[in-house]
């Protein structure tokens, strides 16, 4: 038999009912023991597979959970998306998983095509330029629980999961500040997306804190995310301040590439400048100095992301607000810090 055997195959060969055979397969006690018996070995014979998805649509089921990120290949996400899947398949849910690329247009279609597949919940990292949440509400609407994670829909009512990124990024700053360092620059993200805002705002809260004000001389706006925007930030930044001796920079990937530059340029990484990046990518450990940085607790995110919408697809439950925690690496290009 070219094509996969099915209940009907099984039922022809046997002079039953398909509904026999299905409820042979499924134990019912209407059903023989004989019957059982000989159903069940034909199945095996034929190497009979259920069709799960004719099954979960009796049932008024799909069983999958749709998930849609701005990007797939980022350690970041990949590792949510490692959490989702360790609490969903345990609990016999199928993932599909899709990325927006950032484009608000590409996240209002996957929500709506999710929402056709008859998905059971929506795990959504919502893109920078999403504005709007109208395709949230349709998918919550329509019965579909919307769990948000790592970047908001301010006045979306739902549950939602976060890491603390301000306080990420004021743990770095201050411990600049505690090492000593008195100039401290800030190679800074894009401050209209609020992640990138926050990390700003923490920055210049925690200069405040020091009896220091923010010096725009020692500010500026990286183009992207990248090791070369690091590099041409950091060129900028040397050349129109002087006296620099830290670098608070918005990730990894932008610190590395100003650490290149600063060796370059013939600083010394940290006797002349401490640099502190954020994430705490694999690659951080293994660069010369290792890479002090923030970590975020993203494979928990993933989890308890999960389990909250699993939660609120089995029962009724008020939304939850839970913020996560990160966690100051320190390595070795931060001075360290003097001894009490």
């Amino acid at each position: 038999m070219d094509r996969p055997a099915t209940i009907i195959d099984i039922a022809r060969a046997l002079n039953i009912s398909p509904s026999t055979v299905s409820r042979a397969l499924n134990d019912h006690p209407s059903i023989s023991a004989q019957t059982k018996k000989d159903v069940h070995e034909l199945a095996e014979k034929l190497n009979y597979q259920p069709n799960l998805t004719a099954r979960n649509l009796l049932k008024k089921r799909s069983g999958i959970i749709g998930v849609i990120i701005p990007e797939i290949t980022s350690y970041f996400f990949s590792m949510v998306i490692t959490g989702i899947q360790d609490i969903v398949s345990s609990a016999g849910y199928k993932l599909i998983i899709s990325q927006t690329n950032e484009s608000f247009e590409e996240e209002k279609k996957l929500t709506h095509e999710m929402a056709l597949m008859r998905v059971e919940g929506l795990l959504v990292s919502p893109t920078f330029n999403t504005g709007s949440y109208e395709h949230l509400e349709e998918a919550r609407k329509s019965g579909i629980p919307v769990v948000l994670f790592d970047r908001d829909c301010p006045g979306f009512a739902s549950s939602k999961v976060f890491v603390d990124v301000y306080d990420g990024a004021y743990q770095a700053v201050k411990y600049l500040i505690d090492s000593g360092c008195r100039r401290i620059a800030h190679i800074a993200g894009p401050v209209s997306i609020p992640t990138f805002q926050e990390r700003f705002n923490a920055y210049c809260n925690a200069l405040a804190d020091q009896g220091t004000e923010a010096n725009s001389s020692l500010i500026v706006y990286s183009q992207g995310f990248s090791a070369d925007d690091g590099v041409s930030a950091i060129h900028t930044l040397l050349d129109q301040a002087s006296g620099i001796d830290a670098i608070f920079c918005v990730n990894d990937a932008v610190a590395i590439g100003a650490m290149h530059v600063l060796r370059e340029r013939g600083y010394r990484i940290p006797q002349d400048i401490s640099i502190i990046g954020y994430d705490d990518e694999p690659y951080s450990c293994y660069f010369s100095p290792a890479l002090t940085t923030i970590w975020q607790p993203v494979y928990d995110m993933g989890l308890l992301s999960s389990r909250i919408l699993l939660d609120s697809i089995n029962k009724d439950v008020p939304f939850r607000h839970e913020v996560l925690k990160p966690e100051l690496v320190i390595r070795e290009s931060s001075k360290e810090q003097p001894s009490l």
